[in-house]
C-alpha cells in the first residue's frame, strides 16, 4: 500500500474505517480480494509473486496493513518480501504488541516499511525507519511512504476527508471514500516531499491515485467495521493509466465479538 487512511473510534457508527490505495508495478501478479484458499479465516488480496499481502483482516477482527518507506537508492533486491510482515501476523496467534516486538531484531533486513497490526489489545505501528514501535491512539490517521502522520499533501487531504465525513450509511461512506482515494490532482511544487527520486517523479507519485504507464494505483480498498462487528470490504482494481479492471466485495460478521475492540467507547478510551 502507498496510502492508508484510517479512523479509529472516531465515527459514531463505524469505529474502524480504512481507506487505502495499493501502488505497485502493473506487471506484478496479484489475486483480488477474497478469503484465502489456504487460510479461510483471512480476507484480503494477495501478492502472487512473493505470497504476502498489503492489507487483510481475519474473522476474529485481527487486521494488518503495510506501506513501503520511500528513499531513493536504499532498495535491496535481496531483502525479504515486506508483504509477509502482514500475512505472517494474520496467520499467527500472537498479540499485536508481541508481534511488533518480535520483529525489532530483524526489521533492518527488510527494505523500508511501515506496518500496522491490530487485535483486541489495540493498534500498533512499526517502521524500520523509526526508533521504536508505538501504540496508535484513537482518532484519524494517515500513512503514505514516510512515517505515520507525516503531513504529505495526500495524507493531509485524506485525513481531512475522514474527519469531515458526512455520510452515515455503508454505501454512501464507501462511495465518498472511493472518491477520495481516486483523486489525481498534483499538489503545488512547494508542497512536494523530497524522497530522492527527483522532482518530476515526485509529481507523478504525489496524488492519492497514481495513474502512469507501468506503475500506479493497482487497488483501492474501503474497509468498514461497525459497532456490532459487521465487516464490509469493497475493492476496485485498476490497470495502466488508471483503467478500471474489476470490483470485489465481502461482507461478514466477526466471530467471538462479545467484548469487541470495535466498540467506540473501548477504542476511544472512554468509560
Amino acid at each position: 500500500m502507498c496510502l492508508i487512511l484510517f479512523a479509529l473510534g472516531h465515527h459514531p457508527r463505524y469505529p474502524l474505517i480504512i481507506a487505502a490505495n495499493r501502488d505497485e508495478s502493473y506487471g506484478r501478479p496479484a489475486a483480488p480480494l477474497s478469503f484465502w484458499p489456504h487460510a479461510s479465516h483471512i480476507a484480503g488480496g494477495r501478492d502472487l509473486r512473493a505470497g504476502g499481502t498489503w492489507l487483510g483482516i481475519t474473522r476474529q477482527g485481527r487486521w494488518a496493513a503495510l506501506t513501503n518507506y520511500r528513499r531513493a537508492k536504499s532498495y535491496r533486491e535481496d531483502a525479504p518480501s515486506r508483504g509477509h510482515l502482514v500475512s505472517d501476523y494474520l496467520e499467527s496467534n500472537v498479540s499485536a504488541a508481541q508481534y511488533v516486538d518480535s520483529l525489532q531484531p530483524t526489521a533492518q533486513e527488510y527494505n523500508g516499511f511501515n506496518l500496522l497490526v491490530a487485535d483486541r489489545t489495540g493498534l500498533y505501528y512499526l517502521s524500520n525507519r523509526a526508533s521504536a514501535p508505538q501504540r496508535v491512539e484513537a482518532g484519524v490517521h494517515g500513512l503514505s511512504n514516510h512515517l505515520l502522520d507525516t503531513p504529505w499533501p495526500k495524507v493531509q487531504m485524506g485525513k481531512q476527508a475522514l474527519e469531515q465525513l458526512t455520510a452515515d450509511t455503508t454505501p454512501t461512506i464507501i462511495l465518498e471514500l472511493l472518491g477520495t482515494l481516486g483523486k489525481r490532482e498534483v499538489p503545488p511544487e512547494s508542497e512536494l516531499p523530497d524522497t530522492g527520486v527527483g522532482q518530476a517523479q515526485e509529481r507523478v507519485l504525489s496524488p492519492p491515485f497514481i495513474a502512469a504507464e507501468s506503475y500506479g494505483t493497482r487497488v483501492s480498498t474501503v474497509l468498514l467495521v461497525d459497532a456490532r462487528g459487521r465487516v464490509v470490504i469493497e475493492e476496485r482494481s485498476f490497470g495502466p493509466f488508471g483503467t478500471p479492471q474489476h470490483a470485489a466485495s465481502l461482507t461478514f460478521d466477526l466471530e467471538d465479538n462479545g467484548d469487541s475492540i470495535f466498540r467506540p467507547a473501548d477504542i476511544a478510551g472512554r468509560p
